[in-house]
Formats: C-alpha cells, sequence, structure tokens
C-alpha cells in the first residue's frame, strides 16, 4: 500500500496508543510507515523529543511560514502547526509511507489546497462515539446537549492522562485540559470528511490498551477496523462507519 495515511481524531481520543498498538500486533503492516514531523509553537510533552515528534519552534517562526511556499500552517486550538509538505514526497521516495497522526484541522488544510488529491491517501478518523451512539443521543426526549456530553467524555480522558504525566496539575494545566475537551465536538463535526470513522472509546491511558499486554475491549476493536483499513479488506461489520455531513449538529 503505497498510499499517504492520515489518522486524526479529538485530544486523548486514543490515537497514539492505537498507533503503538498497530507497531507491536502489526509489524507486517506498520514497518514501511515514516510519521510525517511537525512544527510546533507548544512545548514539548514528558517523552517527547525535538525532531522526532515535533519542531518545537517559536510561534512567530511558524506564523512566518504562512507566506512561504511549500509550508501549510493550521491553527489548532490556540496552537500553530506546520508541514513542510516536501516531506510526504520525500517518504514516498524512498519506498515508505508517508503518515500524519494528529487533528483533523491539519488535513482540512491539505484538503483545502489539493494535496489530497495531489497523492494517493487513506484517511481514518477515530471517533470517541459511534455513530449509533450519536443516533440514540440525538433521538432522547430529554435533549441532551452533545457539546457537552462529548466534552465531558474527553475531560474525563484527558484528566486521566495528565494526572499519570505530573502528580500535581497546575491552573494552566487545566486550562489546557478545557481548551481540549471544548474542541472535541467541533473536530468530530470534520469526521464525514475521512474516507473511514473507527469509534475509540479506550483513550489513551486506558488500562485496556496494554494493562494485560493484548488489547482488549474498544482497543482491540479499534486496532482490528485499522488492520483491515490498511490492508484493504472488507470494512468489519460495525467497526468501520462512514458519517454524513449532518449527523452532528
Amino acid at each position: 500500500m503505497q498510499r499517504f495515511v492520515l489518522v486524526a481524531g479529538p485530544s486523548c481520543v486514543g490515537k497514539g496508543p492505537l498507533i503503538r498498538g498497530m507497531r507491536m500486533f502489526y509489524p507486517e503492516l506498520m514497518s514501511r510507515f515514516k510519521q510525517l514531523v511537525l512544527f510546533n509553537d507548544r512545548p514539548p510533552r514528558p517523552g517527547e523529543e525535538e525532531g522526532v515528534d515535533c519542531y518545537f519552534r517559536p510561534r512567530g517562526e511558524i506564523e512566518a511560514m504562512r507566506g512561504k511556499d511549500g509550508y501549510i500552517v493550521a491553527d489548532v486550538r490556540g496552537e500553530l502547526q506546520a508541514l513542510e509538505v516536501a516531506q510526504i514526497q520525500r517518504i514516498l521516495d524512498a519506498g515508505r509511507i508517508p503518515f500524519f497522526e494528529g487533528n483533523p484541522f491539519l488535513p482540512g488544510r491539505l484538503r483545502e489546497v489539493g494535496l489530497l488529491d495531489q497523492y494517493p491517501a487513506v484517511s481514518i478518523f477515530l471517533s470517541p462515539l459511534s455513530r449509533e451512539e450519536i443516533l440514540y443521543l440525538k433521538s432522547l426526549p430529554i435533549g441532551v446537549d452533545l457539546n457537552k456530553f462529548v466534552s465531558e467524555v474527553q475531560r474525563r480522558k484527558l484528566l486521566h492522562r495528565a494526572g499519570r504525566q505530573k502528580m500535581h496539575l497546575s491552573l494552566k494545566d487545566l486550562e489546557e485540559i478545557e481548551k481540549r475537551c471544548s474542541s472535541a465536538l467541533t473536530e468530530m463535526r470534520e469526521a464525514w470528511k475521512f474516507d473511514h470513522v473507527i469509534a475509540l472509546h479506550d483513550g489513551e491511558g486506558n488500562d485496556n490498551w496494554d494493562a494485560h499486554y493484548y488489547p482488549i475491549g474498544s482497543a482491540r476493536k479499534a486496532m482490528l477496523a485499522f488492520a483491515s483499513v490498511l490492508r484493504g479488506d472488507d470494512p468489519l461489520a460495525g467497526m468501520d462507519e462512514s458519517w454524513s455531513e449532518d449527523l452532528l449538529p
């Protein structure tokens, strides 16, 4: 499969553990993947490395890339991220598979400028709720506020992840969590533009990923669906969804 692969979803939905699990249990599918390294104006998180996870740069330096040929810049929840487009071709020329993992805003910018028409691509959105769950919540007579509901789902995951990384959370940490969870529904509205949507309830830090060595629960099901997409197999029933533009208000 010589395609540009894009995986996106709200913060803490489980993108990172999914990819780590795929590398461990499906090495034959992941061995040729080479992740794109973005420029980012945020500070590194614990364990992140310069040039491996991101190129961490001052905001002004990334802002200046907006006017440069060969760079795509996206606003991401108040952060700035940028991609050097030539990375994609360099990876392909080396016989590898270019791979993006992150938020849906940058893939949106790539669509706007026609890059996803230029390169054969497959795009996968990881959602904290399934299509059936969204339809159920919308059908309830009590009138569920989907924005508040999704924010609370992601807030719990983000607090859990932050608590594993730090013993004490600062006011700035809590503000960042609120920014990310309040953006979740906005990001889910981008899902209909992706080729595949996979519901993933086990977010980052959930025991279902690695506490028992073998993934279980939603973590395992998401990996099975992801592997099926990468192989080009028929979608697994109920695990690979297609969303309509009007699914979310």
